[in-house]
C-alpha cells in the first residue's frame, strides 16, 4: 500500500523555502492597485488635460479675464462663483469621463482580464481604481481652493465642511456612471462618448451657474442631471446652507448607475 501525502515525511527542513508562498494581504492587493492606477492616471496626458489643466485654467480665466459673465465685479466675487463649478467640473474630468475612458481601454487590451486571473478580488480591482479617483479628487480641490484663496474666495468653515461631504457623494456618482460607461461599451465608443458626455454635463452645469439668464423650466430639468444637482449643492455648501434636491438627485444617479454597472460591467 503506497503512502498517502498526508503520511509521507517532510524531506525539507522548516524554512527552506521561506518566506512561504501565499497571496499578499487584501490591504496589501489593494493598496497595490491604488498605487498602479494613480500612476497611470498622472501619467495619462490627455487624463491630466482634463483633470488638472482645463479646469485651473477655467477658474484662473473666468476669474480675471476682463469679459462679463454677470458673476460679479471683482476678482473675489467671481471667484467665489466659480470655485463650486469648476470643483465640479474637475470631478466630472476625473471620475467620470477619465475613469471611463480608463476603463474601457483597460477591457480592450485585456488587462481587466489578467488582473482577474491574480488573487485579488473584483471588488478589490474596482476599489483600487475609486481609490485612485478619490486621491486624484482630493489633490484638485485643494489646487483649485488654494487658487481660490488667493484670488480672494473666503469661504466659512462650515462650508468646506459641507463642500467636502458633496464632493465626497459626487465623487462616488460620477465614478459609478464611469464603470458603467466604460464596463459595458467598447474602448472607441467610450472616448467618443465620454468627451461628448463630458461637454454635455458642462453645458448642464453652467445653466445652474448662470440661472437668472435661462427660463425656470431649463434651469431645473439641468438641476436634475448629475452635473447641475452636484454644482448646484456645492455652490450652496460652499455658502454653509444644505440643498437636499440636489443631494437627493445625486443619490438617485449613485443609486440607479451603481445597479446598472453591477448588472452590466464586462471585465473584458
Amino acid at each position: 500500500m503506497s503512502e498517502t501525502s498526508s503520511d509521507a515525511p517532510n524531506r525539507f527542513p522548516a524554512g527552506t523555502f521561506a518566506p512561504a508562498p501565499a497571496p499578499a494581504p487584501l490591504f496589501a492587493m489593494v493598496a497595490a492597485q491604488t498605487r498602479m492606477e494613480l500612476t497611470l492616471l498622472l501619467r495619462n496626458g490627455e487624463q491630466l488635460l482634463l483633470t488638472m489643466f482645463i479646469p485651473i485654467t477655467l477658474m484662473i480665466g473666468l476669474s480675471l479675464l476682463p469679459i462679463d459673465t454677470g458673476s460679479g465685479d471683482t476678482t473675489a466675487a467671481r471667484a467665489t462663483t466659480f470655485v463650486p463649478a469648476i470643483l465640479a467640473v474637475a470631478i466630472m474630468s476625473t471620475a467620470f469621463t477619465g475613469q471611463a475612458i480608463a476603463v474601457g481601454f483597460d477591457r480592450r487590451y485585456g488587462a481587466l482580464k489578467r488582473l482577474g486571473a491574480t488573487p485579488i478580488p473584483r471588488w478589490g480591482i474596482i476599489a483600487g481604481k475609486s481609490c485612485a479617483v478619490v486621491i486624484v479628487v482630493v489633490l484638485q480641490s485643494l489646487i483649485i481652493g488654494a487658487i481660490g484663496l488667493a484670488l480672494g474666495w473666503r469661504p466659512a468653515i462650515a462650508g468646506l465642511l459641507l463642500g467636502a461631504t458633496i464632493i465626497a457623494l459626487g465623487t462616488v456618482a460620477f465614478a459609478v456612471l464611469g464603470l458603467l460607461l466604460g464596463g459595458t461599451m467598447k474602448a472607441e465608443i467610450v472616448l467618443a462618448l465620454g468627451n461628448l458626455i463630458w461637454f454635455v454635463l458642462l453645458g448642464l452645469s453652467s445653466l445652474v451657474v448662470f440661472d437668472e439668464h435661462v427660463p425656470s423650466a431649463v434651469h431645473w430639468a439641468a438641476r436634475c442631471s448629475p452635473s447641475g444637482a452636484l454644482t448646484e449643492a456645492l455652490i450652496q455648501a460652499l455658502d454653509s446652507s444644505v440643498d437636499l434636491f440636489g443631494i437627493g438627485v445625486l443619490a438617485a444617479w449613485t443609486v440607479v448607475g451603481g445597479a446598472l454597472a453591477v448588472r452590466w460591467f464586462r471585465f473584458q
